[in-house]
């Protein structure tokens, strides 16, 4: 890796020596020694939120080409590494290695190259000019006007561990492109990845200070992050858990916040479905990142004429996928990140049985594997609404069943939720499942799909966060609006 020091902070430009040591970070398929990564004290955080603040008003100034240059050139530089940055993610995520590279580095570089663009992209639009009579605001005239985006500051980064390369490449890019700031604080689970990301920008000719990277394995090193007097705005992918607490800490300071929190995503499988298409979406859930990720359709409402097709068809489709070490090739299923999540995992499938829900696959650890992470991907029926298990979210390969009867259900259903991130609609009438799509208090609707289109704003509605990010709304998310006002 070009230019960084493993263990150390980076802060200001520099590789710092960490005042609370170092942590182990843990592969979670092996349960074996992966690096080590620094423990920050509160003070090196403040010191870090300093050294950007410092760093901003050059940035912020600097040539929209020469933001550019770099984050087109720091692109470059982890492709130039690709498969080493893979390895390393998928060893500290647990990702397999098709996910490593494909969804994470790979996005990794999109981002940056997407940014590239998007630091060239007009901050400038113009307002129609407005006709004013003389009055005590000054005499008459027509006023033209021009609202401005300007960047916010220094931005405080907080990063989930499902993605160490794509979810922090989606904060940094288009905030430095916008020309704020950073300070990144990443998951504690996998961490190694966002040093990698630090020394690539580095090289790539970030100036000091402009991005700023400090860990810790507890809660001290992202609460300072936040409540740093120099930090302008907190970006922030994880828990709705973390995220309120987060959101009291901005809401003393009036720090601007992005929020992006947990999903309970409703999938409604109506009577006149593709059941193979849906079955294949509804699938991503055991087998992507093993269920840990907030857009994840784990919340199947099914018309009650196809519950039992679906079922069986779903049952199926899991028990195919190949649980195992995720550097196999043939491995669809890795493990979940930790010893503690895969307990909580395994916590809500036991409370699903109590709940009285009916264990159709999965439900115990998989047998043949005597060391690591894993949960078997798990599918639960004779559901009802009340549950916990279809109320909460679970973050892992976990399904959850719930019949309807009619349309009017199914909207009830879906959207009797405190989330509202993605859902999805499978319906053979395209005009239906528009009409159902538009009923939903969800940040983003799939309309016989899981796929997405990376220019569509992403964000929720709910307790699934604030605001809305991907494409040029992330640009607007790391920005403020200024009006300029002059007499024609």
């Amino acid at each position: 890796m070009s230019g960084s020091s493993p263990g150390r902070l980076f802060i200001g430009g520099a590789w710092t020596e960490p005042d609370g040591g170092h942590y182990e970070v843990i592969d979670p398929a092996t349960e074996e020694v992966v690096g080590l990564a620094p423990e920050a004290s509160r003070a090196q955080v403040y010191e870090a939120a300093a050294a950007a603040k410092e760093a901003f008003g050059p940035w912020s100034r600097t040539r929209p080409e020469e933001r550019a240059t770099i984050l087109d050139r720091a692109a470059d530089l982890v492709q130039r590494d690709f498969l080493a940055h893979a390895e390393v993610a998928r060893a500290e995520s647990g990702a397999t290695a098709s996910t490593a590279r494909g969804m994470q580095v790979a996005v990794g570089v999109a981002r940056f190259r997407r940014y590239a663009k998007g630091a060239l992209e007009p901050v400038e639009e113009a307002v129609a000019p407005q006709i004013n009579e003389a009055g005590p605001m000054g005499r008459a005239g027509v006023f033209g006007a021009l609202a401005v985006r300007q960047p916010v500051g220094v931005v405080t980064c907080v990063t989930s561990y499902n993605n160490p390369w794509a979810n922090p490449a989606g904060k940094i890019a288009p905030a430095l492109a916008m020309g704020n700031t950073v300070v990144v604080k990443p998951a504690p689970q996998d961490p190694l990845s966002v040093y990698r990301m630090a020394a690539v920008l580095a090289e790539a000719g970030v100036p000091p200070g402009v991005v700023n990277v400090v860990t810790g394995s507890g809660a001290e090193v992202g609460e300072a992050a936040v409540d740093s007097g120099d930090v302008d705005m907190v970006s922030f992918t994880g828990s709705t858990a973390v995220g309120q607490r987060i959101a009291e800490v901005c809401g003393r300071g009036m720090k601007r916040q992005l929020m992006e929190l947990g999903g309970k995503g409703a999938a409604l499988v109506l009577d006149d479905a593709d059941l193979d298409a849906a079955v294949a979406g509804i699938g991503t859930t055991f087998s992507f990142y093993s269920g840990q990720i907030c857009t994840a359709p784990t919340r199947v409402l099914v018309q009650r004429s196809r519950q039992d097709e679906l079922i069986a068809a779903l049952a199926a489709y899991a028990d195919r996928l190949t649980v195992g070490d995720p550097a196999d090739r043939a491995t669809v299923v890795g493990p979940v990140i930790s010893a503690a999540h895969r307990d909580r995992v395994e916590a809500y499938v036991e409370l699903g049985r109590k709940e009285g829900a009916r264990v159709v696959t999965g439900g115990a650890r998989p047998g043949h594997l005597d060391r690591g992470f894993y949960v078997a991907p798990t599918l639960l029926a004779g559901c009802t609404p009340d549950m916990r298990v279809v109320r909460e979210e679970i973050f892992g390969p976990v399904v959850v069943v719930v019949p309807f009867d009619d349309e009017e259900e199914a909207v009830a259903l879906a959207n009797d939720s405190d989330y509202g991130l993605i859902d999805y609609v499978w319906s053979g009438d395209v005009a239906r499942a528009f009409r159902v799509a538009r009923r939903l208090r969800a940040g983003g609707v799939g309309v016989n799909t899981v796929g997405r289109n990376m220019e569509a704003p992403f964000g929720g509605f709910k307790r699934s966060g604030v605001g809305r990010d991907v494409g040029s709304y992330a640009l607007r998310a790391y920005s403020e609006t200024q009006a300029i006002v002059w007499p024609g």
